[in-house]
């Protein structure tokens, strides 16, 4: 408990910034790991990206003129 000793030894500002510091670090960790899991692959987006490619491979096939 050396630790918890020297933390009281600190002045009121000082243990307000370790505080302050702690909980920066502990919400900026939740934030990068929240987005990280959210942002991995969006099933929506990659269907949505799959019929747009399909949608226009489908009208360039159209517009190109038969040689028949």
């Amino acid at each position: 408990m050396a630790g918890l000793s020297g933390y009281r030894g600190l002045t009121p500002k000082t243990k307000n910034l370790v505080v302050a510091g702690g909980l920066t670090a502990f919400v900026f960790g939740v934030y990068f790991y929240t987005m990280r899991a959210v942002g991995g692959t969006d099933e929506l987006q990659v269907a949505i990206d799959k019929f747009e490619q399909e949608k226009s491979h489908r009208e360039a096939e159209a517009n190109i003129p038969s040689k028949t």
